[in-house]
């Protein structure tokens, strides 16, 4: 009950958050579209969670996260009755950034053929409530800037708008880099037991994290022109993604992983060492002993 419980907090302060920012924003049927849409991505985790329940699978989890974006954001634009080049943008790059990372993980889990994260939360029918639910969440929460924006831009592009979509191009080339990097890496027979430290991998222990705090930092810069009053409060969207990937299911999880697989190897204590956990810098370049010579 406990889990349930927890559940319906969630979901009930994405509505509040739903409708505090919904002022000023388009209404459909007399209720606003962002509130909409937030109903409408807890309903598509509800929907396939009774899937993952019955079949005992989670191979359409990260799949039906990223599909959840694109149908719910077009859902919005298509709902807007003036439809702005800034909510098109919007649009544009909540879509691009959901449809690559979905198809990206949906490979992943196919090669894989599980995910070892819902090797206990598929036994507990209530966590793995909580599970999809919490899923609901990421969506709303981290596409809430972009989803107001789209309902509340004017018919001009604001420089702080090219701006935001310059911000989320670099995050976004980031995150795509580094996963092809690793993908690249974990191909290779003999890396099977190793960790990667080269590319971005040597300017940071977790760069396409980086890159997706960048990308969603700029989706709110984009869309930033359009607030007025309440609705400033979807700085919540970036805020929420650093918060999820620092300290939730992002780099804690993957920390842990690391440091008990390699953590006893001394390469892996002076990478862990030498390398930021996160903000990625360029790697020192080790001096050379001969060189004083």
């Amino acid at each position: 009950m406990k889990k349930i419980a927890v559940a319906a907090g969630v979901t009930l302060t994405c509505f509040l958050v739903g409708f505090a920012v919904s002022p000023g924003t388009e209404k459909l049927g007399g209720v606003p579209v962002v509130v909409w849409q937030i109903a409408a991505a807890f309903g598509i985790q509800w929907a396939v969670y009774v899937h993952s329940l019955v079949f005992r699978t989670e191979r359409f989890f990260d799949l039906t996260g990223s599909l959840t974006y694109i149908g719910v954001t077009l859902f919005g634009i298509l709902a807007a009755e003036h439809r702005s080049p800034t909510g098109w943008l919007l649009t544009g790059l909540v879509v691009l950034w959901a449809a690559r990372l979905g198809a990206f993980l949906f490979r992943r889990i196919l090669r894989a053929g599980k995910d070892d994260r819902f090797e206990q939360i598929l036994r507990d029918p209530s966590r793995l409530f909580l599970t999809w639910t919490l899923q609901g969440v990421w969506v709303s929460l981290t596409a809430l800037a972009a989803w107001t924006g789209i309902q509340s831009a004017g018919p001009e592009i604001h420089w702080l708008t090219w701006l935001g979509a310059l911000v989320w191009l670099a995050g976004f080339a980031f995150e795509v880099i580094a996963d092809r990097q690793k993908s690249a890496f974990r191909a290779r027979p003999e890396n099977r037991d190793d960790f990667i430290r080269t590319g971005l991998w040597a300017w940071s222990r977790h760069p396409n994290y980086a890159g997706e705090i960048l990308l969603w930092s700029g989706v709110f810069l984009a869309a930033a022109p359009s607030f007025a009053g309440w609705q400033w409060l979807t700085v919540i969207s970036p805020l929420f993604v650093v918060l999820l990937l620092m300290r939730v299911s992002g780099i804690p999880l993957l920390e842990k992983k690391a440091d008990e697989r390699w953590g006893d190897r001394p390469e892996y204590q002076q990478y862990a060492s030498s390398t930021p956990v996160l903000i990625p810098r360029p790697p020192r370049r080790r001096q050379d002993p001969a060189g004083d010579l």
